[in-house]
């Protein structure tokens, strides 16, 4: 698990992070302490890949429209 801030990540990076804590957190028995820090950065990574989306979506509907506007 990388400290790095999620922000920081593109989106491939923060999703493979995240599936690899879903991972873990399925798979694996953590103190509870390491389990919510666990849930909490997986939380920020799938609010950046969220972002990320929208941003995409966004981006593509502008593109549409601009080509038909042509």
């Amino acid at each position: 698990m990388s400290n790095s801030d999620p922000s920081s990540l593109s989106y491939e990076q923060a999703f493979a992070e995240l599936q690899t804590i879903v991972t873990s957190l399925e798979s694996e028995d953590h103190p509870l302490e390491q389990s919510i820090t666990l849930f909490e950065r997986g939380q920020k990574l799938a609010q950046h890949c969220a972002a990320l989306l929208d941003h995409a979506e966004l981006r593509v509907q502008q593109l549409t429209e601009d080509e038909m506007a042509q």
